[in-house]
């Protein structure tokens, strides 16, 4: 599966990584870690098309998609 959304281009962030213990104690970080975006793969029926398309997107680009509609975000993607 993709990292990348296909609606929103979020990808992978690099980011600080402390316990809980070093940030009660002193500076001592624990070094870098990778977080990943929350993809899902999704089929999306667009009425306005009469068919379904499957696409990888993060849970922002769902809301984004509930909130504009398929069709009108799906089109400035791209991706129809």
């Amino acid at each position: 599966m993709a990292k990348v959304c296909d609606i929103t281009g979020k990808t992978s962030k690099v980011a600080g990584g402390y316990s809980n213990r070093v940030r009660a104690t002193k500076f001592n970080p624990t070094g870098k870690v990778r977080k990943q975006p929350n993809m899902q793969k999704k089929r999306i029926f667009v009425p306005e098309l009469n068919r379904a398309v499957t696409i990888t997107v993060s849970t922002q680009g769902l809301k984004t998609i509930a909130k504009n509609g398929a069709y009108k975000t799906l089109k400035k993607a791209g991706l129809i």
